[in-house]
C-alpha cells in the first residue's frame, strides 16, 4: 500500500485530496498543525467509510514538529511514497507592494515557501526509499510571472505583494528541486487546483474542491514515464494543464 502525506489536509482542497486519495487505496496522513482538529476530521473521515486515514500533527514553520511527524512515519511506515505540501496562507489583505510590512510578507513565505522546503528536506530520505516517489507542490495561478504580465490575462488585477511571489519562489524552487533529483524515479512537480471556492477565499473561487482535488490526483499519481518538473493548472483551458511560468 503506497502511502501519502498531505499537509493542511483537515479542511478544503487538502482535505478533498485526502478522500480522494482514501479510495484509491493508499495509507493517507492528514497533516494538521492542531492534531486534535486533525484527529476530529479523521473520526469523521471514518464514520463516512473511509478507510486507512491517519491524523498527524505537522507544523511546517516549526522544525521540531515536522521532525516528529517525521519520526512518526519513518517508525509505522519506514517509507513514504508521496509529500503532497498543501499547506499555505494567504496573508493579510490588501496586499499592496508599496505598504504591505516585510514582517507580513515573512508570515506568508514563512509557510508558503520555506515551509515547504522544511518539510521536503526532512521527509526526502523516506522518499528516497520508495519505488515511485512524488513530490507536488502546490501552487497558485498566482506564482505565474508570464500571467501577470499579460494584460488580457483574466486575474491580471489580482495583484498580491505576499501570496503571489511567496507562490512564485516555490515553482522556481520545485524546477531546481526535480532537476537534482532527476536521475532518481522521483516525479516533481507543482500543481495549481485552480480558483476554488474554499475558506481561504471566502468561497469567492469558481471551482469546487471536488474538481481541485481530482486535478491534484491526476497529476501526483502519474506512472514512470510521468513528466516532471512541471506547472500544471486547472485553470489552464486545454488538454495539456500546462501554465507558462
Amino acid at each position: 500500500m503506497k502511502t501519502v502525506l498531505i499537509t493542511g489536509a483537515n479542511r478544503s482542497i487538502g482535505l478533498e485530496t485526502a478522500k480522494q486519495l482514501s479510495e484509491k487505496g493508499l495509507f493517507v496522513y492528514v497533516g494538521s498543525r492542531n492534531l486534535a482538529k486533525g484527529e476530529e476530521t479523521v473520526k469523521e473521515l471514518t464514520a463516512q467509510g473511509f478507510q486507512n486515514i491517519k491524523a498527524i500533527e505537522i507544523d511546517v514553520t516549526n522544525r521540531e514538529s515536522i521532525a516528529k511527524a517525521k519520526s512518526s512515519v519513518e517508525t509505522e511506515q519506514g517509507k513514504l511514497d508521496i509529500l503532497i505540501n498543501n499547506a499555505g496562507i494567504l496573508g493579510v489583505n490588501p496586499q499592496t507592494a508599496a505598504e504591505t510590512s516585510v514582517n507580513d510578507i515573512r508570515e506568508v513565505f514563512d509557510t508558503n515557501f520555506f515551509g515547504v522546503i522544511n518539510v521536503t528536506q526532512a521527509f526526502l530520505d523516506l522518499l528516497k526509499k520508495s519505488d515511485s516517489p512524488r513530490i507536488s507542490n502546490i501552487t497558485s495561478g498566482l506564482g505565474s510571472l508570464t500571467l501577470h504580465s499579460d494584460p488580457e490575462w483574466k486575474y491580471y488585477h489580482v495583484k498580491t505583494a505576499a501570496y503571489g511571489p511567496s507562490k512564485s519562489a516555490l515553482n522556481a524552487y520545485t524546477i531546481t528541486l526535480a532537476y537534482e533529483l532527476r536521475e532518481l524515479p522521483f516525479k516533481v512537480n507543482v500543481i495549481d487546483p485552480g480558483y476554488t471556492a474554499t475558506d481561504f477565499n471566502g468561497h469567492s473561487g469558481p471551482g469546487s474542491v471536488e474538481s481541485a482535488a481530482s486535478f491534484i490526483v491526476k497529476h501526483t499519481l502519474t506512472d514512470e514515464n510521468g513528466p516532471t518538473g512541471q506547472y500544471f493548472s486547472n485553470d489552464i483551458e486545454d488538454e495539456t494543464g500546462i501554465s507558462p511560468w
